[in-house]
């Protein structure tokens, strides 16, 4: 084996030296594939499974919360955007759709721009109880009965008084009875408004 000796006098193998050299060369190559590996796996851990509203049973949403030309609508765990766009495109309303999952949202934002309505429409990636809900006039759900009442008290501390909230599916347990309940499709949508009593109550 041949050596080598170093400005302190120590003798060093060349050829172990090499070796190293091309391993320290190997793992650098080989860092961009695990960064790319890693990122890939860092999916968010979703509360709440992507299933759509009908179509159907999004227009009687809508029409339940009288959402007009001045209405700003929230539509939390958005999915491809449906709610707010449909608000926006027939109604006139601002819409502003949050969900956790970047590719529903990446849906949503296409779909608004087929629709034509991406000035009236924002789509935000984000966990929906880090989200200030306070700017909406109406606030739509297609969530869980676990999750909508994890968030009532966020909802009643955020709203304004007036502010009309819609569930697709899943009430707001007992603390919370709704307003009005209705059926399209077979399927039911509750109603509620915030009311003085309830900011009291957050």
């Amino acid at each position: 084996m041949e050596f080598r000796e170093s400005a302190h006098g120590v003798l060093h193998p060349v050829g172990l030296e090499r070796r190293r050299a091309l391993f320290a060369g190997a793992a650098l190559l080989a860092l961009p594939q695990l960064g790319w590996s890693q990122r890939s796996d860092q999916t968010p851990a979703l509360d709440v499974p992507y299933v759509p509203t009908p179509q159907p049973v999004v227009d009687k949403m809508l029409e339940m919360a009288k959402v007009g030309s001045s209405d700003v609508v929230y539509d939390l765990g958005c999915g491809d955007g449906r709610i707010v766009i449909t608000a926006a495109k027939v109604h006139g309303a601002r819409g502003v759709g949050v969900d956790l999952n970047p590719v529903r949202i990446q849906e949503a934002q296409a779909n608004a721009k087929s629709a034509g309505v991406t000035d009236k429409v924002q789509l935000r990636v984000a966990n929906i109880f880090e989200t200030d809900v306070s700017p909406a006039s109406v606030v739509t759900l297609y969530l869980l009965p676990t999750i909508n009442r994890k968030l009532r008290p966020q909802l009643w501390r955020q709203l304004r008084v007036g502010t009309r909230v819609v569930s697709h599916a899943f009430d707001m347990g007992d603390e919370w009875p709704p307003e009005r309940t209705e059926q399209v499709d077979h399927r039911t949508v509750y109603y509620w408004t915030i009311k003085e009593e309830h900011k009291k109550r957050a």
